[in-house]
């Protein structure tokens, strides 16, 4: 295989890049170069969501260097070489080269250096190390990165267990990369994450959900959250999780046209019990509305939904929401049950929820007062429901006249 010593991607000439590179050109000519995602996803033909650059110059004479030319300069991460650029409301983060000086799992204290192996060298996977210059010219510092990002190959650059001692981070980053880029799990990172994994308790709870989440979002996260069971690293993080039912809501999903949802693959990975979630939610700090999420499709009280007639579904959406009836109509389907997901996906999206057409208002002048009233509109209310929500107000201001 021919491999490309060039990039051509429209980012490389869009304005926010080519003025930060002038920029820093004009304090040390070649002494910057593009990095990191944007030239790996380059190479594999996909969007370049961010532009990262790596220079040779001081954090801060790079601070100065766009001040200069008239950009904005935020120092984002000064103290470890890191300076956010923004032209034209868009951002580019530059950081000076560096290596590791001291490390102990979670951060590192880092020198600086204009030695690009160097910096290189303390990056986490061989596809992540790939430089490009102002033009789109490659700089292979590390032997094989290119063939690497090419080949969908997640290999740790240098000693695998190193790397993941230096930040064990970098343990769910394996994971998330293989989800997202990799072709097949590298036999020798999977061994190490194994080995390492116990190190995943200094890392804070928010931010192994950021990785575990951003694994989960990818297309078919299946393969790599297998192997991440298998290594004991997914028992590491979540005791309670099973990937058995991931393949088949990959199916589901796919047949019924959903989008990927982070939320829903870890519903999948759970016991629908509301004790395991709510241990689920504490350990990994869910936001309130991911918890309420998680907790809603763990409700007992929610009915089977996948092939119900349309009365049944359309008193479940009232009661508990169509997102959270759509979720646990989409585990029924990963479970293999019989229905229409697709359709009742489509249904959930255009449902507008209907109005009770009694109120307080309406028991007082009934001459209902107290706890009274409450029960009876209660009452009435699912009789409006059972009614398939078709009782009009007349009818139900008759039985709240003559409630007990």
């Amino acid at each position: 295989m021919t491999l490309p010593d060039r990039l051509s991607a429209d980012w490389l000439t869009a304005p926010a890049s080519r003025a930060v590179i002038v920029a820093l050109e004009a304090v040390r000519p070649g002494g910057a170069r593009y990095v990191g995602g944007c030239v790996r996803n380059t190479l594999r033909g996909l969007a370049a969501d961010d532009i990262d650059v790596a220079t040779q110059i001081p954090p801060e004479d790079v601070m100065a260097a766009l001040t200069a030319a008239g950009i904005r300069a935020l120092p984002t991460g000064i103290e470890h070489g890191t300076v956010t650029a923004i032209h034209d409301g868009v951002p580019v983060e530059i950081t000076t080269l560096r290596r590791d000086v001291e490390t102990d799992g979670r951060r590192a204290v880092v020198a600086f250096t204009e030695d690009w192996a160097e910096d290189a060298a303390r990056r986490d996977f061989r596809m992540n190390a790939i430089y490009a210059g102002a033009d789109g010219t490659l700089h292979e510092v590390v032997p094989g990165s290119v063939a690497d990002a090419l080949a969908g190959r997640v290999i740790f650059i240098g000693d695998a267990d190193q790397r993941l001692i230096e930040d064990y981070l970098r343990i769910l980053r394996f994971y998330r990369f293989n989800a997202w880029y990799g072709a097949g799990i590298d036999a020798e990172g999977q061994a190490a994450c194994a080995r390492q994994k116990s190190g995943l308790a200094k890392i804070a709870a928010e931010r192994i959900w950021k990785e575990l989440k951003r694994t989960l979002a990818a297309p078919d996260p299946s393969a790599a959250m297998l192997a991440m069971e298998e290594a004991g690293v997914l028992a590491e993080i979540l005791p309670s999780a099973d990937t058995a039912l991931l393949p088949g809501l990959m199916a589901a999903e796919k047949e019924a046209g959903l989008a990927p949802d982070a939320m829903r693959r870890l519903m999948a990975l759970l016991p629908r019990r509301q004790r395991d979630v709510g241990e689920v939610a504490s350990r990994l700090k869910l936001s309130n509305e991911e918890s309420a999420r998680l907790a809603g499709w763990a409700d007992a009280a929610l009915p089977h939904v996948l092939g119900s007639d349309e009365a049944a579904i359309a008193e479940t959406f009232y009661r508990f929401g169509p997102d959270v009836a759509l979720d646990r109509a989409a585990m029924e389907a990963a479970s293999g049950a019989r229905g229409d997901l697709g359709s009742l996906a489509r249904l959930a999206a255009g449902w507008e929820r209907p109005k009770f057409p009694l109120g307080g208002a309406d028991a007082l002048d009934a001459d209902l007062k107290g706890p009274a009233i409450g029960e009876a509109l209660g009452r009435i209310e699912e009789a409006w429901i059972a009614s398939g929500f078709t009782l009009p107000r007349e009818a139900l201001l008759r039985l709240l006249r003559h409630s007990d």
